[in-house]
Formats: C-alpha cells, sequence, structure tokens
C-alpha cells in the first residue's frame, strides 16, 4: 500500500532483492520509499513486507533533533487504520514498536527481503475429494 497523501505520485509494487531509499515525494510532504533510478515512483509495499536497513533506522517527528532504533529489520504494516486523514504506513521493528514511514529521515537505505504470501482463492483453491454418498429413501 502507498498512503493516502501519494494519490498523485506514479507509484509500482516493490520487489524482492531491490534497495529503495527513503524520500520526500515532489509536491508532498510526505516520504517514502523510491528506487535511486526512479526517484519520482513511490514504491508500495503489501503488510507483512519485510526490510533490511543499512544502518540504524532514524526519524523524527518533524522537529529539530533525530531520533534512531537499534534495529535494522522491520516488517511493513499500518497502524491506526480506523483514523481517517492520516498517515497509516508504518514499520513495525522486532520490539513492537513502530514509526511511521513518513517519518524516516531521508536517504535510508533499505533492502526488500521479502514480500508477503497472498493467497489468491481461485488460484489455489483446491477440489474438494468426492465421497460416496447414501442416497436417501424419500420421505412420504
Amino acid at each position: 500500500m502507498c498512503d493516502y497523501s501519494l494519490h498523485a505520485v506514479a507509484t509500482r509494487p516493490a520487489q524482492v532483492g531491490e534497495t529503495l531509499i527513503t524520500t520526500t515525494f515532489r509536491g508532498t510532504s510526505t516520504r517514502g520509499f523510491a528506487s535511486e533510478r526512479e526517484p519520482e515512483v513511490a514504491v508500495c509495499m503489501l503488510p507483512g513486507t519485510e526490510l533490511a536497513f543499512e544502518e540504524n533506522v532514524k526519524y523524527d517527528n518533524r522537529w529539530i533533533w533525530t531520533k534512531a532504533i537499534n534495529f535494522r529489520v522491520g516488517k511493513f504494516g499500518h497502524i491506526d487504520p480506523d483514523v481517517p486523514h492520516r498517515h497509516h504506513d508504518a514499520i513495525e521493528f522486532p520490539d513492537g514498536s513502530n514509526v511511521l514511514v513518513t517519518q524516516l529521515c531521508e536517504g535510508q537505505r533499505a533492502t526488500v527481503l521479502q514480500l508477503p504470501v497472498v493467497q489468491q482463492a481461485a488460484e489455489h483453491a483446491q477440489p474438494a475429494a468426492r465421497t460416496p454418498t447414501r442416497a436417501s429413501a424419500p420421505v412420504d
């Protein structure tokens, strides 16, 4: 997913093994992930996408000071989905803490380790095993 504030930005899905960079997209105040080769295209992720950052993750609350989390791996997800008109895209870290993607400091590199498994019922549906049934006697 890409946050609601990126509706006017070109997007594409993340790919396993690619390295992304955190950036602010032109014409928005929203930060997100992009490829260095396509800095104007927001890379969207499904909840459960696993990322490995090159360094401990740095973030801010749009204040002067930045903070760091002592983790380099995290899982993409959403927080507060029922609260409208707010950023929901976040990275969850092994200790259970979350940081909104839009609060990640610019210029951090992250590699997509794994995409979530998405079952598509139509493609993976297994026909039920047929078992002989006893015919029931008609009721008069």
